[in-house]
């Protein structure tokens, strides 16, 4: 579903001299992915997760290097494969003076979506992700867990085939992380390909098929977690994490 071919993001940069340069945040990243897969991107602060993701969203051009979704090129074809992509970022960004439903109803029209297709889908979603009973609140009204939920739906509501998770559960508490968890897993089973980075290494462990680590821009390992784990004679993924970056004096 995803090709990543030889990856290239570089930033102009000072170095500690003054001297004009440049910064390479991502250094010929090549990556497969799987339709109806969950895969993980890892890395410690730095490594480059957010420039892939944003890359992947057409949210910055490369430097060099090509993606193809579905065989097309995402450059080459961006307003339609647009549509094949949902994006639920780290940072919350709602339109606070609007309800949740006015919300939901602002991105379907965004996406074009005719009046009983949007009116039947948005219904459909927040069921979905129970929020029902909040479809006339305002968002500022609504727990960080709710509102996690709530970008979910919004990031679903023209029926992507690709999901991109930034951070999707950071500094939510257990239980709300694991209803989360719980959705992942019901997309993919409906062949949704799910792309998403997280800090917690036991998320990655726990939903993902398989994980690529990046450390300082490079990716140097990407299996399943328990491929992984057997590589590296090691108990939990976390371990090989910390092998792999602190070896190479990132963290």
């Amino acid at each position: 579903m995803i090709e990543i071919k030889n990856l290239q993001k570089k930033y102009p940069h000072k170095d500690a001299s003054g001297r004009n340069g440049w910064k390479e945040a991502l250094k010929g990243l090549t990556l497969s992915i799987r339709s109806g897969e969950v895969f993980g991107l890892l890395g410690p602060n730095g490594a480059g997760k957010t420039t892939t993701i944003r890359l992947l969203t057409m949210q910055l051009l490369p430097t060099a290097g090509a993606i193809y979704y579905g065989g097309k090129e995402l450059y080459a074809h961006a307003r339609e494969l647009k549509n094949l992509i949902g994006v639920v970022p780290q940072h919350v960004n709602f339109d606070q003076d609007l309800t949740v439903g006015e919300n939901l109803e602002l991105h379907a029209r965004l996406h074009h979506l005719a009046r009983a297709e949007r009116e039947q889908r948005i219904s459909e979603l927040l069921d979905y992700v129970e929020l029902s009973e909040s479809v006339n609140d305002g968002v500022r009204r609504l727990s960080g867990g709710m509102k996690r939920r709530l970008l979910i739906a919004r990031a679903l509501l023209h029926r992507p085939r690709i999901l991109f998770l930034d951070e999707p559960t950071v500094a939510l508490d257990p239980q709300v992380r694991r209803r989360i968890w719980a959705m992942v897993q019901s997309m993919a089973a409906d062949g949704v390909t799910v792309f998403l980075t997280t800090h917690y290494i036991e998320e990655a462990e726990a939903l993902c098929d398989r994980v690529a680590i990046l450390n300082k821009g490079e990716l140097v390992a990407v299996d399943s977690p328990e491929n992984l784990r057997k590589q590296f004679e090691a108990a939990h993924l976390e371990d090989v994490f910390l092998k792999l970056t602190e070896t190479r004096g990132a963290v």
